[in-house]
């Protein structure tokens, strides 16, 4: 970095408390605060506007795949939700009830949505009749409760944001298409917008969606060694549908069943961005997603001509279609300079009297705070290339952590020592059994299976912890 030099005494250092300071960072940067619901947040509005730039890239690519927006209820009645036994299982623990309305007492139980696969098939069990009714390929944007025990903020809150994509298809094929499809558009997403590396895979049996037949995930590795689930695409087939009784008439006028998916990416996302490119001194964000891409700072803005200058500087990025604003308080050059970093602006514009003088300003880049100067005609025009050289710069440098943080281990022994050593993933050998599974995660202090590899060559023959004859190759570690 070519200025060390830290601005921010709020923050504690990751290497010091890494769980500190992400706390650190979420209240400085005014990101949310917590509401007198525990677990509940308020979003506050430079949390939310990272969440809405996410949003409006990710509908874009939905929508380039044919993907419809609609909005159905949060409230499922207690019977729609009993109709899927595995997922009634698998969601029961996290559910809030509704048992009232106003003074009286309901003769049926709502639950506050967790996930909305009943209301959809609900609604599909009722409107689809004919193959000429198919596919549906719908997504919701919308928030669920799923009452969490343990909370922290954006990576496991009881209500959250998020999108839910649901669809029904007549065939198994053209289903399994469309969860692999949007498995693929989260993954150009988390890489191309946000800047994230990360491994990606089917889900283990015990570690898949409760009710689907088949669930991918898109994991990526956080700075403490961790991983984050970010996004999953799940195949159910015929599960749900028939269960809701979801029949259509195919063109020889023969009764079938629908095959159904579901994909979802919320904003546990934005912990992932913070703890992916953030340092101590706040927030660093990729500039495709950042809210405010660049922020002009007036220097010594009481002398003559300063503000003014600003402003024209100002407008002029703005008129080359860059997301920027000013920072005309009567606060301290250091002042604004540490508030910029904290909140992660990919880059700052200082300008002075000196600066006047010579017909040009400097530019600051946030991710390594190299200085660059630019004469004031040309900078609003070299901004853009600036901007998509931090966000190539900072993919690259995850992508080099997450490399040097990935590992083979063909013994449990020599598991159990890299995992002590706070790595990131470990490829290893497992058989198939979920109890071996369960001893692995165990004994390695909570390094559990985050998805199958399915392209590589095997380590060995056998499971890396009863020594059976192997089916799979995994990428197993801590996670949040």
């Amino acid at each position: 970095m070519a200025n060390d030099k830290k601005f921010v005494k709020a923050i504690t250092s990751r290497e010091e408390d890494f769980a500190q300071w992400y706390t650190d960072v979420v209240r400085e940067a005014e990101l949310c605060d917590y509401s007198s619901v525990k677990g509940c947040l308020n979003y506050l509005p430079n949390g939310y506007a990272i969440w809405e730039n996410i949003r409006a890239d990710l509908d874009k690519r939905f929508k380039e795949t044919g993907v419809e927006n609609v909005y159905l209820p949060m409230l499922i009645p207690e019977n729609l939700l009993q109709k899927e036994a595995d997922h009634v299982e698998g969601f029961a623990p996290e559910v809030a009830w509704v048992t009232h309305g106003g003074m009286e007492r309901l003769q049926e139980r709502f639950c506050i949505r967790p996930t909305s696969e009943t209301l959809f098939c609900e609604l599909w069990s009722r409107t689809v009749q004919s193959y000429r009714d198919l596919p549906k390929v719908w997504n919701q944007w919308n928030s669920v409760l799923r009452w969490e025990k343990t909370t922290r903020p954006f990576l496991r809150s009881r209500e959250f944001l998020w999108q839910e994509g649901h669809t029904i298809h007549a065939t198994y094929e053209e289903a399994e298409e469309r969860t692999l499809l949007m498995w693929r558009v989260y993954r150009d997403f988390i890489s191309e917008s946000l800047a994230i590396p990360y491994v990606a895979g089917r889900k283990t049996e015990s570690e898949k969606f409760a009710g689907a037949q088949d669930t991918y995930t898109v994991e990526a590795l956080m700075h403490d060694g961790k991983a984050l689930q970010s996004a999953t695409s799940h195949f159910f087939g015929k599960a749900f549908p028939d269960a809701f009784d979801i029949k259509y008439l195919d063109k020889d006028n023969e009764l079938k069943s629908v095959y159904e998916t579901s994909w979802g990416l919320s904003t546990r996302i934005i912990g992932a961005i913070i703890m992916v490119h953030g340092d101590d001194s706040g927030l660093v964000l990729p500039p495709r997603i950042a809210p405010k891409q660049v922020r002009v700072i007036p220097v010594a803005q009481h002398k003559e001509g300063v503000l003014e200058k600003a402003e024209e500087l100002l407008a002029a990025v703005q008129a080359a279609g860059i997301r920027a604003d000013i920072d005309e308080s009567e606060k301290s050059p250091g002042w604004k300079f540490s508030e910029q970093e904290m909140l992660g602006i990919p880059a700052r514009i200082e300008i002075g009297p000196k600066d006047i003088e010579k017909k040009q300003v400097v530019v600051v880049r946030r991710d390594t705070r190299e200085k660059i100067v630019f004469s004031m005609e040309e900078v609003a025009e070299k901004l853009g290339d600036l901007l998509e050289t931090i966000q190539k710069d900072m993919y690259d440098r995850a992508k080099a952590f997450l490399d040097s943080h990935i590992d083979e281990a063909v013994t449990m022994d020599e598991m159990k020592e890299k995992f002590k050593e706070n790595r990131g993933f470990i490829k290893a050998m497992w058989c198939g059994d979920e109890k071996c599974e369960d001893e692995i995660k165990t004994e390695t202090g909570g390094a559990g299976s985050r998805c199958l590899i399915e392209d590589e060559d095997a380590i060995s023959d056998t499971c890396i912890y009863c020594g059976k004859k192997a089916k799979y190759k995994v990428f197993w570690g801590k996670s949040y």
